[in-house]
C-alpha cells in the first residue's frame, strides 16, 4: 500500500485545520460594513470595530497593557488604528484604559494617546 493517500489526507487535515484557526482569531464583523463601523449600528448590531487616531509622537503598541509588555510595532501621530475593545492597565498619565488593536497585529495601546473617533469602545 502506497503511503501517497494517507499523506494527502494528513496535508488536507492540516489545511484544514489551519482555516479553522484563523477564522478563531479574526475578529468578527457580522452585520457590519466594511469591517469597521465608525460607531454606527448595522441592523440593529452593536459596532464590533472602533477606530481612533494616536495623538503622541510615536506610541510603542505593546504585547500586554502596561509598558512592560514587548514592543510589537508603533503608530506615529496621526494614524488611525481600529480597535476591537479596551481594558484596564498600567496607568499612563493617570489614564488606566488600553485599547487592543487590530492592525495587522493584535497589540495594545494607552487610550491615553488614542482620541476616539466615535463612540468609546467597549470592555473587552
Amino acid at each position: 500500500m502506497s503511503p501517497r493517500p494517507a499523506l494527502t489526507r494528513l496535508a488536507i487535515a492540516g489545511a484544514a485545520g489551519a482555516l479553522v484557526c484563523a477564522a478563531a482569531v479574526t475578529p468578527a464583523t457580522a452585520g457590519v460594513e466594511g469591517g469597521s463601523t465608525g460607531g454606527h449600528r448595522v441592523g440593529g448590531h452593536a459596532p464590533r470595530l472602533y477606530k481612533g487616531v494616536v495623538t503622541a509622537r510615536q506610541l510603542l503598541l505593546r504585547s500586554e497593557p502596561n509598558r512592560g509588555g514587548r514592543v510589537i510595532r508603533v503608530a506615529l501621530k496621526g494614524d488611525v488604528v481600529t480597535v476591537y475593545c479596551k481594558q484596564t492597565g498600567q496607568r499612563v498619565d493617570g489614564n488606566p484604559w488600553w485599547y487592543r488593536l487590530t492592525d495587522g497585529a493584535w497589540a495594545w495601546g494607552s487610550a491615553r494617546h488614542i482620541r476616539d473617533l466615535g463612540p468609546s469602545p467597549r470592555r473587552c
